[in-house]
C-alpha cells in the first residue's frame, strides 16, 4: 500500500506478485549459500580431525530444510494469527470462513515442502544435477503463487498437497529409501530394529 501510494486495483496485486517472486528466488539463493557453507565446514572438519566422521550431507539437508520450513511457517502464519485477534471477523464481507483453517493447512504444507526441497536440493548439488535446482525453484514458485487464488481454497490446497506428496516420494528415494525398505519399516521387519529387539530380550 505504501509503495503504490494507497492506490487500489491491479497495481498492488502486481507489486505483491513481484515481491513473492523475489522472495522465493532469495530463499533458494540462501539455500544454495547454506549448502556451500555446510560443505566447506564439513571439509574443514575432516581436514582438522580425519578420524572423526562428519555428519552426512543428507542429515544436514534434512536439518536445513526443517529450519527453513519452520522459519517460513512462522513468518507466514504470524500475520494470520495477529489478524485473528480482531477487530472484525473473517467472513463478514463475503470472505470464506475457512480462511484460518486453510492458512493452517497451507503452513503445514510449506514446512514439509521445505524439508523435501532441502533434501532434493542438497542431493542435486552433491551430484551436480543443476536442472533439479531449477525444478525445486519452479515448484517453490508454483506453490507460492497459488496463494493468490484466495477464494479458491480447495484448488489451492489440493494442488499444494499433490506437489507435497510428489516431492516427499522424490525426497524419500533421494535419501536412500526403497520400496523394500519401506515395506520392512511398515511391517517392523527392519534388520536393525529386529537386532535391537533381540538384544533387549
Amino acid at each position: 500500500i505504501h509503495i503504490t501510494e494507497n492506490k487500489d486495483g491491479p497495481t498492488q496485486k502486481y507489486v505483491l506478485i513481484f515481491g513473492v517472486l523475489v522472495s522465493v528466488i532469495i530463499q533458494e539463493m540462501f539455500r544454495f549459500a547454506y549448502y556451500r557453507l555446510l560443505k566447506k565446514a564439513s571439509e574443514g572438519l575432516k581436514s582438522i580431525n580425519p578420524d572423526e566422521s562428519a555428519p552426512s550431507m543428507q542429515l544436514l539437508a534434512y536439518v536445513s530444510g526443517l529450519g527453513f520450513g519452520i522459519m517460513s511457517g512462522v513468518f507466514s502464519f504470524v500475520n494470520t494469527l495477529s489478524d485473528s485477534l480482531g477487530p472484525g471477523i473473517v467472513g463478514i464481507h463475503g470472505d470464506s470462513p475457512q480462511f484460518f483453517l486453510n492458512s493452517a493447512f497451507m503452513t503445514l504444507v510449506i514446512i514439509l515442502l521445505h524439508v523435501f526441497w532441502g533434501i532434493i536440493f542438497f542431493d542435486a548439488c552433491e551430484k551436480k544435477k543443476w536442472y533439479i535446482l531449477l525444478i525445486v525453484l519452479l515448484t517453490h514458485l508454483l506453490v507460492s503463487t497459488q496463494t493468490f487464488l484466495s477464494p479458491h481454497y480447495g484448488i489451492n490446497l489440493v494442488s499444494a498437497y499433490v506437489i507435497m506428496v510428489f516431492m516427499g516420494i522424490w525426497a524419500f528415494f533421494v535419501a536412500g529409501g526403497s520400496c523394500r525398505s519401506l515395506k520392512f519399516c511398515l511391517l517392523c521387519q527392519d534388520k536393525d530394529f529386529l537386532l535391537y529387539h533381540q538384544r533387549s530380550r
